[in-house]
């Protein structure tokens, strides 16, 4: 498969401004069952918690089979169907509010075509810059990786296995009213996360799956629990193995003495789903 005239998308580049209105905050407080006072004007917006912004919005009729956006315009075209998100790195320079017009541009760095045991892989690495007026709030870097459909007779990889310690943890329940609700906040319309039936049919999955942004808030969700004195001020984290809403899973902590904090994810099985360390100062 020759894919080099992907790399015509690197340097693309689209700038998207939006009203931080407090809806989207205080239903995700409410979908998370945490007990915050009400988000208002002026309230910084936590640490992620500006995924649920600056959505891009297409039609219905130009969602692709599985209801994400269809590719070419700032995305390369990949020609792979599934897609993850693989992992970030950020880093919160200062606070973005609640009530502010804020401006995020977004920049294609990179795109690689590689291949794996299962075949053709492509990754693509989107920085993106939060700014409020001249003021750069946010910096990160977003890496997204395709592959070919599932091969049933390939067999699935065997995850390396979770730490079996931790300071602090909370075992989560992926319903898919959780599922739902994530997806509906973040304008997130792609199936394998609420059509059961596409993905034990079509996608070969057991169960529906849970979005990896998903499970990388609940890490800051749970340190922001166990250390709420704690600022981030910059947060890495790498998608290892998919979890699916068809058993509970946990979520653990480990404060380091250098400012840092190792957080995971663990599968029902024991299996490492996510992993990564967040930068954190005391305010």
């Amino acid at each position: 498969m020759d894919l080099r005239y992907l790399s015509e998308w690197v340097g693309r580049s689209q700038t998207i401004a939006d009203c931080i209105t407090p809806f989207a905050s205080n239903a995700l407080t409410a979908t998370l069952n945490r007990d915050d006072p009400a988000y208002v004007d002026q309230t910084p917006l936590p640490p992620l918690w500006h995924w649920l912004h600056f959505l891009p919005i297409h039609k219905l009729e130009d969602a692709g089979y599985d209801g994400h956006a269809a590719l070419g315009e700032f995305l390369p075209p990949v020609p792979l169907p599934r897609r993850m998100w693989a992992g970030s790195r950020l880093s919160w320079m200062a606070p973005m509010r609640i009530g502010r017009t804020l401006l995020k541009v977004s920049t294609i760095v990179s795109v690689d075509h590689k291949k794996g045991r299962s075949g053709d892989l492509v990754f693509v690495t989107v920085r993106h810059q939060v700014f409020d007026g001249d003021v750069q709030g946010i910096e990160e870097e977003h890496d997204i990786v395709y592959r070919a459909p599932a091969d049933p007779s390939e067999p699935v990889p065997v995850p390396p296995q979770a730490p079996d310690s931790g300071v602090f943890s909370r075992v989560i329940s992926p319903d898919p009213v959780l599922l739902f609700r994530y997806s509906a906040l973040t304008f997130n319309g792609h199936r394998i996360h609420y059509d059961q039936p596409f993905c034990t049919t079509t996608e070969g999955y057991p169960g529906l799956v849970v979005h990896g942004p998903l499970l990388a808030t609940l890490m800051l969700d749970l340190l922001r629990r166990e250390m709420p004195q704690a600022r981030v001020t910059a947060f890495d984290f790498r998608a290892v193995s998919p979890v699916f809403d068809t058993h509970d899973f946990s979520v653990h902590g480990q404060p380091n003495n250098d400012g840092t904090v190792e957080l995971w994810i663990c599968r029902h099985d024991g299996a490492l789903a996510m992993t990564a360390t967040a930068t954190i100062e005391d305010t």
